[in-house]
């Protein structure tokens, strides 16, 4: 199970990589970088990040109850960190809805589209990740110690918060 996890990891690593690639890439060519027009708004989108970041600390507690063979512990971390994870999938479709360009506006809007909502679907996917990991806990396949499974959603939830983090810094902070 972690080779196979650090490999998947290891596959979307180079696909988040190639986006960033054509990022640095189209900043490198186009001039002024960001482009006329494009007013982003970073309080809202730090909190968000903050609410991001966090999620990967309660979802570290929901693991570590699921070692200690606390299942509700796990269960309640793992709500949170599911609560925290939809909360920043809500306030990243609030802010597309301000934003004054679209994916077609400009190679600009193409990337900034395409890089945020690609990050999006990694973060919806790995709220259902959590559900699955819930739903099996119901069912009891962690009361006998094995939860190699839960862990790697763990991995997979703190690969997806380091990646928004590279993001945030990348299109919010350096621009």
């Amino acid at each position: 199970m972690l080779v196979g996890t650090i490999l998947f990891l290891s596959s979307e690593l180079m696909f988040f990589g190639g986006l960033f690639a054509a990022y640095f890439t189209l900043r490198a060519q186009t001039h002024p970088w960001p482009p006329p027009g494009v007013s982003l708004e970073v309080p809202p989108v730090a909190a968000a990040t903050m609410l991001l970041v966090l999620s990967s600390f309660t979802m570290r507690a929901g693991i570590a109850g699921l070692r200690r063979g606390s299942l509700p512990s796990m269960r309640r971390w793992v709500w949170v960190s599911f609560a925290l994870g939809a909360a920043f999938v809500a306030l990243q479709l609030f802010d597309y809805s301000r934003l004054d360009f679209r994916v077609s506006t400009n190679a600009y809007g193409t990337i900034f589209y395409s890089m945020t909502g690609f990050h999006a679907l990694h973060v919806i996917v790995g709220l259902l990740l959590m559900l699955l990991v819930l739903g099996r806990a119901a069912q009891g396949a962690y009361a006998n110690g094995e939860h190699a499974g839960a862990e790697a959603v763990g991995y997979y939830w703190h690969f997806v918060d380091a990646v928004w983090i590279g993001l945030f810094a990348t299109i919010y902070l350096i621009r």
